[in-house]
């Protein structure tokens, strides 16, 4: 009887597994074809609302960036210790990009690793408020094989 039982069980869970497996493969291409999600942004038209300047702004690196916004008001790197090679950096704009209400953020911040944008901040400070707290060294770490 237990036997029947696990039977059932596994069957109705590889079903529901499967099941769910095309509904997130239809999603993908639903959102895959989608003609906004796919179009390119150019110089000059990158969007001030936040969410589709999130969704835009990943695309470039950091010399693009500067062609589209100009110079960051700030900017702050991160480099190995004992070279001068930037691993990371900070950079802030200010009144670039809109909430959903319409108000502009006073600063918006991106952070970078290497030469591409992995996170953007909406602040509405000038940036410059925050401790800047401990300050560190990378270490230039080599992987030993």
């Amino acid at each position: 009887m237990k036997t029947k039982a696990i039977s059932g069980y596994l069957s109705a869970l590889l079903l529901t597994s499967t099941l769910g497996l095309w509904t997130l493969c239809l999603s993908e291409l639903a959102f895959a074809n989608d003609p906004t999600q796919m179009m390119p942004v150019t110089a000059g038209d990158l969007p001030t609302s936040e969410k589709e300047f999130v969704a835009a702004i990943h695309q470039f690196d950091k010399k693009q960036i500067i062609e589209k916004l100009g110079e960051p008001s700030d900017a702050d790197d991160v480099k190995i210790k004992g070279s001068d090679k930037v691993v990371a950096s900070i950079w802030h704009y200010h009144y670039l990009n809109t909430s959903p209400d319409g108000e502009y953020y006073q600063t918006t911040e991106l952070d970078f690793i290497d030469d591409k944008v992995v996170v953007v901040v909406f602040l509405n400070n000038d940036g410059k408020d925050v401790d800047a707290g401990q300050k560190y060294d990378v270490p230039d770490v080599k992987a030993k094989m």
